[in-house]
């Protein structure tokens, strides 16, 4: 006779502890070392500071809560859910990337606070609704935020790195010539559309394989 297992099956996925502690362990290198005055004069190291923690901090906090077993009420209504989580992530990453409101919080403690701590609220909230169940529906609604996200990450980075002309105020850039500071845009871009976009793609491919399997 089988030994029944002595752990609830929502923890025989792993332990949150790590996934958590990695997350603010990141958060803090990122937050309380030089990247904040950085960003505030370069847009490439405003772009490593953005993906740091909507990209890299954000789905390790995501997992971890996933993982504790706090994404519960994000299994009903899956679909929904997952849509939601896409668009809120698209509508804080196109506004704080739109000249007025980027351009306000390199200027305001405050808004750049609220900046950083939205990235973080989009980055943890689609990770955890995309993983937050198992059902071949759950992983179906997931690979759709995935896919919604990296497509307007691609578009928003390609945009940045295409575009032939500076979209922010000079101050905002490394360099002294308009050329230096156009080349600063389309690293910032390249950073968007290579290295924002490969993780969602990546998690994306993991939930079609889960779809398939199921």
């Amino acid at each position: 006779m089988a030994k029944p297992h002595p752990y609830p099956r929502r923890f025989s996925y792993g332990s949150p502890l790590p996934w958590i502690t990695v997350s603010c362990f990141l958060l803090l290198i990122l937050w309380l070392g030089p990247l904040p005055a950085m960003s505030a004069t370069s847009f490439t190291w405003h772009m490593v500071l953005h993906l740091g923690v909507a990209v890299l901090a954000g789905p390790l906090m995501g997992i971890g809560l996933v993982k504790a077993g706090l994404a519960r009420w994000a299994t009903s209504n899956m679909v929904a859910w997952a849509i939601g989580a896409s668009l809120f992530e698209m509508l804080v990453v196109w506004s704080w990337h739109a000249p007025m409101l980027h351009k306000a919080a390199s200027l305001s403690d405050s808004l750049f606070v609220a900046q950083q701590l939205s990235f973080l609220a989009a980055g943890t909230l689609i990770w955890l609704v995309a993983f937050a169940g198992r059902s071949k529906l759950a992983a179906g609604a997931g690979a759709l935020a995935m896919l919604m996200t990296f497509m307007h990450m691609t578009l928003l980075g390609a945009l940045l790195t295409l575009g032939p002309e500076l979209l922010y105020e000079p101050f905002l850039y490394t360099g002294q010539t308009i050329a230096e500071r156009l080349e600063d845009q389309r690293y910032g871009g390249i950073l968007m559309a290579v290295g924002g976009s490969a993780l969602y793609l990546v998690g994306g491919l993991v939930l079609a394989g889960r779809l398939i399997r199921e």
